[in-house]
């Protein structure tokens, strides 16, 4: 059959096959509610299923819409694994943890940032610590969210990028606009002066496994960078990192690395991935991001600036509102078959691979 039957256009639906897929399988689903509400009002949660013991050694998770708008991809991943039985049979002391739609606000709206615009990915950091500082951003601030958006103020901003890039480099670009700011709460990849209800959220999720688990592999689904429908494995450690070993261990040189710059992502500071190694505390944890293309970088770069500057300053009702929303969607979700089927064969490889590579740790 087709993985096609798995995903769904809308947030509510999604989250609804996937209490489908749960109740198919005899498992319970536990809500948590977001304050918030979608974008034709419904209720918002992160819903959670555990499979096998919930005093695990070994743990796998799985996490869908981290950036809310990646959350389709993400769901068709964990529904369909469910469906097709992933995880009915643990090795002993093991367990599979989903998370569906980490950032329910996002997933609803069609964005990749939650309610109080922070990009979740930027928002775990120290905020007893000053802040990571993004002075390339502080520069270009005007160009990256500009008060005009038209043909005409985009290829004035757009040069402007250019010749930043060609003084000092398009990586410089791409971590100016990318990499995360914690200054202008109305702009790109803000990443808050708080914890987000999200990052406690997934704090409460792991807190009651954290006693116990000794070994986790963590896996974050996302959309938006690399070649289309590929799934690249991004490690989520540098070399220094506990967690590198057991990454090197496990995937070799099939993962991609921030150190040798393989990576096809930028450099993040505060990603989600850091909640759930300082939760698990105990535990060694391996994390990765699953990275599926869908669109050229800059593209959807670019679609992310749209976005922002639509809820800012523009009119979502407006055609221009409309083209800049089915703009985003095309960034981070492809309504194509062959596309869906590459995310769903890759998405149950690396998972299937993770679990058997935790338990025999």
């Amino acid at each position: 059959m087709s993985a096609s039957q798995y995903f769904r256009t809308t947030y509510q639906a999604a989250r609804q096959a996937y209490r489908d897929a749960a109740a198919a399988r005899g498992l319970q689903v536990t809500p948590y509610r977001n304050p918030a509400k979608g974008a034709e009002g419904e209720e918002l949660s992160s819903d959670m299923i555990l499979i096998g013991p919930a005093d695990a050694e070994r743990l796998l998770i799985v996490t869908s819409a981290t950036h809310g708008a990646e959350g389709f991809c993400g769901s068709g991943i964990q529904v369909s694994w469910l469906a097709e039985g992933g995880g009915k049979q643990l090795p002993p002391r093991t367990a599979a943890l989903l998370v569906h739609a980490m950032n329910p606000y996002g997933f609803s709206h069609v964005r990749r940032v939650n309610e109080d615009n922070v990009d979740l990915n930027r928002n775990f950091v120290d905020h007893s610590k000053p802040l990571p500082n993004n002075p390339g951003y502080d520069k270009l601030r005007a160009v990256i969210c500009p008060k005009e958006w038209s043909d005409e103020s985009e290829a004035r901003n757009r040069e402007t990028m250019r010749d930043y890039a060609a003084e000092h480099g398009s990586e410089a670009l791409e971590t100016a606009i990318a990499s995360g700011q914690y200054v202008d709460n109305q702009g790109v990849f803000y990443g808050g002066k708080q914890p987000t209800w999200s990052n406690r959220t997934l704090r409460a999720i792991l807190a009651p496994l954290a006693a116990t688990v000794r070994v986790a592999a963590f896996v974050d689904l996302h959309t938006g960078l690399g070649p289309y429908g590929f799934g690249e494995i991004m490690s989520n450690h540098f070399s220094h990192d506990p967690g590198n070993g057991l990454m090197k261990e496990w995937w070799g040189d099939e993962a991609t690395y921030f150190d040798d710059g393989s990576s096809s992502s930028y450099y993040v500071a505060g990603d989600i991935n850091l909640g759930v190694i300082q939760t698990l505390s105990k535990a060694r944890v391996a994390g990765i991001t699953l990275e599926y293309g869908t669109i050229p970088k800059f593209d959807m770069l670019n679609a992310v600036r749209a976005d922002n500057w639509l809820y800012v300053h523009g009119d979502l009702g407006s055609k221009q509102g409309r083209e800049i929303k089915a703009q985003i969607r095309a960034a981070f979700y492809q309504e194509h078959d062959d596309w869906k089927q590459m995310i769903v064969e890759r998405g149950h490889y690396v998972i299937n691979r993770m679990l058997k590579c935790v338990a025999e740790t």
